[in-house]
């Protein structure tokens, strides 16, 4: 995706986690955090306690969703992705993505990837990898006094 680009609509989920969003329910309230993870994903392991600190330090003025984009053919068990949402403390809407739907329309292809989005749903950061958590609060903040 490139910055300014609208959200794509949140469809094609395999399954959903803690409760199914649509793009509707996120566009207009407040700005979009979309977080990319997978279960064998080392990276996103050790990121996650910093998306859930963010989740929770912004929890009334931001939306948070996870998206799990399997990495590899054993991503795709539905209970391992459960165990690990848990474990992890995962308590924002998870879409499972194992058909890649939500993963190509952002064209995505790293995890952990972020995706953050203002009130009216337009692409205004985007970060991958271990250091790409570093800059995104920064722009959190930014969408959020917009």
């Amino acid at each position: 995706m490139k910055l300014h680009e609208p959200m794509p609509e949140l469809s094609g989920a395999t399954a959903w986690l803690n409760g199914e969003k649509t793009k509707a329910e996120l566009v207009g309230d407040k700005p979009t955090l979309i977080h990319f993870w997978a279960v064998s994903c080392s990276i996103c392991k050790e990121t996650m306690p910093e998306v859930n600190e963010l989740r929770d330090k912004y929890k009334d003025d931001l939306n948070v969703v996870a998206v799990h984009m399997p990495l590899t053919g054993a991503d795709n068990d539905m209970d391992k992705i459960r165990e690990a949402a848990d474990q992890y403390g995962l308590t924002q809407p998870v879409f499972v993505d194992s058909e890649y739907k939500l993963t190509d329309a952002f064209e995505n292809e790293l995890a952990p990837a972020y995706y953050v989005f203002d009130r009216e749903g337009q692409l205004r950061h985007y970060q991958a990898g271990r250091t790409g958590l570093d800059m995104v609060e920064d722009r959190i903040e930014r969408v959020i006094e917009q």
